[in-house]
């Protein structure tokens, strides 16, 4: 049978620390208000005209967040 060797997990401060800039968090929220939209379309199977209802209703599930 092998034996299993253990290790000491060492709990050191990070060594780099990512920020949050308004700028970064906009770009997500607008990926993910563009990608909840593209799958409001889909579920609609693509039909043309709906482009900007589909839009503001994401947005809207985003705001309410």
């Amino acid at each position: 049978m092998a034996s299993l060797k253990t290790t000491k997990v060492s709990r050191k401060k990070p060594i780099f620390k990512v920020e949050s800039t308004p700028e970064s968090n906009n770009e997500d929220n607008l990926t993910r208000i563009a990608v909840t939209a593209y799958y409001k379309a889909e579920a609609r199977g693509y039909e043309p005209g709906h482009e900007l209802q589909d839009w503001l209703e994401a947005e809207a599930e985003f705001s309410s967040k």
